[in-house]
């Protein structure tokens, strides 16, 4: 698969799909519901100072061990979050001068996103569940099936459009959640460990998948597996909320 060498800072990818640049984000922890930033509310800086940037036809990973800031660096790329200090803009967009509801329809149309379980309506079937997206960007009901179906059969389970996610494997449900994070034709993929629930071989195939995903979008894996790690371009390692090492 032909990639790009993407930027390692957000200043070097001007085509960037997502850029951050000297990203923070603090958190307030206990101080029995005293102001964010006060003194009997002390915070914590789950990301310090991260630049970052991933453009399109690339795979980035982002590792570390637990507590290091992955999870939240993966919330504010996909625009989950915002940013305490620092800019990021995803598809060109700064969006920290968006409205929550603004921040909703960016990543409806642009980013999306295969969580860590499936998240599934179980009692929706594999078609419904891949058509949500669709569904709330205002598409036909008509349009809505045959892109579900279309999207079902390239990721391997045209025979399973009506089966429910308690009729699927680990695998074959992470599979429908590709299919629909990918109904919105995203110029963005972000994956929160998208084999940390499924065996090796399940694994290597939505590997396989999201790899082939990246082939005309920029692919965002947050992941503890050394097996997801090896299909990346490049991984930004994290440490207490900062970037350790780019390989």
């Amino acid at each position: 698969m032909s990639r790009t060498d993407g930027a390692t800072t957000a200043g070097a990818a001007v085509d960037a799909i997502v850029a951050g640049e000297t990203l923070v984000r603090e958190y307030s922890r206990g101080g029995g519901g005293g102001f964010f930033g006060s003194a009997d509310a002390p915070t914590v800086r789950a990301i310090d100072g991260v630049s970052v940037a991933i453009e399109r036809n690339e795979v980035v990973g982002i590792a570390g061990p637990s507590g290091s800031g992955k999870s939240t660096l993966l919330h504010l790329l996909a625009g989950l979050d915002v940013p305490t200090s620092g800019r990021l803009t995803i598809d060109g967009t700064d969006i920290s001068t968006l409205s929550t509801r603004q921040r909703a329809k960016l990543r409806l149309e642009t980013v999306g996103i295969v969580f860590q379980r499936f998240h599934l309506l179980d009692a929706l079937s594999a078609r419904a569940n891949v058509a949500v997206p669709l569904l709330e960007a205002g598409h036909g009901k008509g349009a809505r099936r045959e892109r579900a179906e279309d999207l079902l059969e390239a990721v391997g389970l045209g025979d399973r459009v009506t089966h429910k996610p308690g009729q699927l494997s680990g695998g074959e449900q992470q599979r429908v959640a590709i299919a629909r994070a990918l109904a919105t034709d995203p110029a963005l993929v972000v994956a929160d460990e998208p084999t940390g629930e499924l065996d090796s071989e399940a694994g290597e195939r939505v590997l396989d998948l999201l790899g082939t995903a990246a082939d005309d979008r920029a692919v965002i894996l947050a992941s503890h597996d050394q097996q997801a790690l090896d299909v990346c371009d490049r991984v930004v390692r994290l440490r207490d909320g900062q970037v350790v090492g780019r390989q």
